[in-house]
């Protein structure tokens, strides 16, 4: 069994740990878990893990967040995935700081990833693990918000959602996504 993870973000050290980079920084907890490393290969950094009779195929893309589209289509159709064992890791704003949702389909609710994988794909219906970012941002602000670092205070929180997110991923990847849902999406994480 095959599944490709997708951790959205932008390269850059001035995007490194912002809210919006936070798929990087998930798939990478998760690759590191796992004893992996990323290497530069086409359109993204990408890194293969095998666990538990499964192979994982774990892509950062270098496109910039608004083509990420055309790094998820190459490496979905060079491995041969089907969208149905994709895991796209992304921010979103909608979801408080205390929350993490798995869904199998749903619209990309603004995000620029997700459109872009909606306009290279031409579908919403794969899975997406989103996390929480808040929207504590006044009007006007939500761009500066996205691509801010995490405030001191809520450091600890995106740590521990980060370990639930590793522990969802591997849910999914051996038992389904039904099973990855139940374990997180009507919990409020708390410290």
């Amino acid at each position: 069994m095959k599944y490709l993870l997708i951790g959205l973000g932008n390269t850059g050290n001035e995007y490194a740990h912002t809210r919006h980079n936070i798929g990087f920084d998930v798939a990478n907890a998760f690759v590191l878990k796992h004893g992996g490393s990323f290497r530069v290969d086409r359109l993204a950094y990408v890194a293969d893990i095998k666990w538990k009779g499964r192979q994982i195929v774990c892509v950062c893309p270098t496109t910039y967040m608004n083509l990420s589209g055309k790094a998820v289509k190459y490496w979905m159709d060079k491995e041969k995935i089907p969208v149905g064992q994709m895991l796209v890791v992304v921010d979103d704003l909608a979801l408080p700081l205390n929350k993490l949702r798995i869904r199998p389909g749903g619209s990309d609710a603004g995000h620029n990833g997700l459109k872009s994988i909606f306009e290279t794909l031409g579908t919403h219906e794969y899975p997406k693990l989103r996390f929480g970012i808040g929207n504590d941002y006044p009007k006007g602000f939500q761009a500066d918000f996205v691509l801010g670092k995490w405030k001191k205070d809520e450091e600890p929180m995106v740590k521990l959602k980060i370990d639930k997110c590793v522990e969802a991923i591997e849910t999914f990847a051996t038992q389904g996504i039904t099973a990855a849902m139940n374990q997180v999406n009507n919990q409020q994480f708390s410290l």
